[in-house]
């Protein structure tokens, strides 16, 4: 085994990367999402639309209450409670979608329910995010997020296996191994309640195993002094040379490429090249793997070479493969180059996360990752509401795609001038 991962406390900490990664893959990117558009509005661009704004919302919301989030749980010390009130909320929601059924009567339903587990979903990861600089020292950090982002991709996989093989069904096969029906498309919503499921199981690790913060003295005006709190720290961040700040800005923008990417990856792939559930799933497997492969090993890079460095080779590659998703024609050269792209994903994840870890104080590292949350999800309706106003103002969804191409490179361009030293 990893020597790293012979820790209880890492080992579950990473787990918490293996629980939630099922809501990026049955949820926001390959099946509900899909789902969504194709079988409750009943129209994939229009539905394509719906979900960017729905998404985009959230973030707005997002970034009003991660910082402040952080502030209170930096001043609190514990993590753990406001983790787990989160995690359940999530959880809930996502169970709830099950109930969502094929008809356009459902589609507020089902963009409140995707709402509030985005929202849920993005402050429980802030907190998660916050608690790396707990376990892991600053020179073993990029391989602990890299190894936790791999693992995420994986359970990932395996959760989409499970949902193909034994729900969705292959081939002939239209009810899987567990032979539910699909009138209402019940075997497709009821990966709803996998996913929840499946959250649960393997969050609980985390809370069971991973050593918390001490309480620290109750104070007074605790609320009003995080916010007081939070306005230093931007002041200091976003100063001349807040070298930090320039980092949050620059991660903000990629990252909401990235997280538009997430969001219409199963839409584009139904919507352009046809794909059906069991082609988006088998893709989705796919992309998985190749995510995860590349996490684990650029892990090893960003400790080496530098999470900077990671980064940018990591973006370039994203460039370069885009363009080329948005001119082929061919679903076969689609999916080459697709699961290329995969390779490149997960290390600018992960070593955005070990930089932010690596440039964050301790004592106000929940603050920090709040932040990151806030400038990512501050820009975060940015990136959907784009793509669905250029998917419903040309009709094309390459057109939609083509602009998340945009963010990662003025992202890269701005992550040029970040020092990699911690420093405000």
């Amino acid at each position: 085994m990893i020597p790293f991962l012979k820790a209880r406390p890492v080992l579950s900490w990473c787990l918490y990367d293996w629980a939630n990664s099922v809501l990026a893959t049955i949820i926001f990117t390959f099946v509900f999402s899909v789902y969504f558009a194709r079988g409750v509005v009943g129209d994939e661009t229009l539905g394509s639309s719906y979900w960017g704004y729905a998404v985009g919302i959230a973030g707005a919301l997002i970034a009003l209450a991660g910082p402040i989030l952080g502030a209170i749980s930096d001043a609190l010390g514990p993590r753990k409670p406001l983790l787990l009130f989160l995690t359940a909320i999530t959880i809930l929601s996502t169970a709830a979608m099950f109930w969502v059924l094929p008809d356009p009567s459902y589609i507020m339903i089902a963009l409140v329910l995707v709402g509030i587990s985005t929202i849920g979903f993005e402050l429980a990861q802030a907190q998660y995010n916050a608690m790396l600089t707990d376990i892991a020292a600053p020179e073993n950090m990029g391989r602990i997020s890299g190894w936790a982002w791999s693992m995420g991709y994986f359970g990932g996989l395996i959760c989409l296996v499970i949902a193909l093989v034994a729900f969705i069904g292959m081939g002939d096969n239209v009810t899987g191994l567990l032979a539910i029906s699909d009138e209402q498309s019940l075997n497709v919503r009821a990966t709803c309640l996998l996913a929840a499921i499946w959250y649960l199981v393997f969050a609980l690790p985390l809370f069971l195993y991973v050593p918390d913060r001490a309480k620290l003295p109750r104070q007074k005006g605790l609320i009003t002094k995080a916010f007081r709190n939070l306005w230093r720290t931007l002041r200091e961040l976003f100063s001349t040379n807040g070298n930090t700040g320039r980092f949050l800005i620059a991660s903000a923008i990629y990252r909401d490429g990235l997280n538009t990417l997430f969001t219409v990856g199963g839409l584009y792939a139904a919507g352009t090249f046809g794909m059906d559930f069991q082609e988006i799933i088998i893709f989705a497997i796919g992309l998985n793997v190749t995510s995860g492969i590349g996490a684990f090993a650029f892990a090893y890079l960003d400790d080496m070479r530098g999470a900077k460095w990671t980064i940018i080779v990591s973006l370039l590659a994203l460039i370069i493969l885009g363009i080329g998703i948005i001119v082929i024609e061919s679903k076969t050269t689609f999916l080459i180059l697709a699961l290329a792209l995969g390779l490149f994903i997960g290390p600018v994840q992960s070593s955005s996360r070990s930089l932010m870890a690596r440039l964050a104080p301790k004592e106000t590292s929940a603050e920090l990752f709040g932040l990151y949350a806030m400038t990512g999800k501050s820009i975060a309706f940015m990136g959907p509401l784009v793509f669905a106003f250029a998917t419903q103002v040309t009709d094309s969804q390459r057109v939609g795609v083509g602009t998340i191409i945009l963010f990662w490179l003025i992202g890269l361009l701005l992550l040029l001038k970040v020092r990699e030293k911690p420093s405000y």
